[in-house]
């Protein structure tokens, strides 16, 4: 692990250069679905602090077992609204709010004692009827109503387009999401985040200005790491 996530500081920062992004605005996201927490604890000694998940039944073990770290948890996975209330409790992100019901539910179950649950409004940037997300017309309104909720901070956008082998059609997904972030903070939202980029296309990402990539192979490699 310590090899791949050395390896993958130094393409960051290349691509950070190659694309004039300001150095270390890109933060990495690892992607723990499927990892064992020992893996994660292993991560954190890296410095890795930040970890994605997925699915809630796995997260919420984890989340118990690595309560002894100072981490920060993300939800990146689909929202059943039957289970908005442990998320809300146990996570201080989520990337995947894509609909006015499951914000409300979020909102008012964001336990008092916790800071406001930051989110991002995931985006079907390329319309695909497989994956969640509101649809870019609807983005302005869905910002609207977010922002009545006391409990949710909006921080910003997440997108997962839908897979293109070739550099410059993985651009052209991501220019279109960050065209949608800068007119709704010319509206005023004041976002700052950009959730965008996977192992196979984060370079093209942090060129269209991705401030979050969600990384997992990069990271564990492409199985459980013991």
């Amino acid at each position: 692990m310590e090899r791949r996530v050395a390896a993958l500081r130094a393409r960051i920062r290349e691509a950070e250069e190659r694309f004039e992004r300001r150095s270390g605005v890109v933060h990495v996201l690892p992607v723990s679905k499927m990892q064992r927490a020992q893996a994660i604890r292993r991560a954190h000694t890296l410095g890795l602090i930040s970890f994605g998940e997925n699915y809630l039944q796995e997260a919420e073990e984890k989340i118990t077992a690595l309560s002894d770290l100072h981490l920060e948890w993300h939800f990146i996975g689909r929202i059943q609204a039957n289970k908005t209330r442990p998320i809300a409790a146990l996570f201080d992100w989520v990337h995947t709010l894509d609909r006015a019901a499951v914000a409300r539910r979020l909102n008012e179950q964001r336990p008092v004692d916790r800071p406001p649950l930051n989110v991002c409004m995931q985006i079907n940037i390329s319309g695909e009827a497989s994956k969640g997300g509101c649809l870019p017309a609807e983005a302005a309104n869905f910002a609207r109503a977010i922002q009545e909720f006391p409990r949710l901070r909006l921080r910003g956008l997440m997108a997962l387009p839908a897979p293109a082998d070739d550099f410059d059609q993985q651009r052209l997904a991501f220019r279109r999401v960050h065209e949608i972030y800068q007119i709704l903070n010319d509206r005023g939202t004041g976002m700052d985040t950009l959730s965008m980029g996977t192992s196979g296309d984060f370079e093209a990402a942090v060129a269209e200005g991705a401030t979050m990539i969600r990384l997992g192979t990069a990271i564990f490699g492409s199985r459980p790491a013991p």
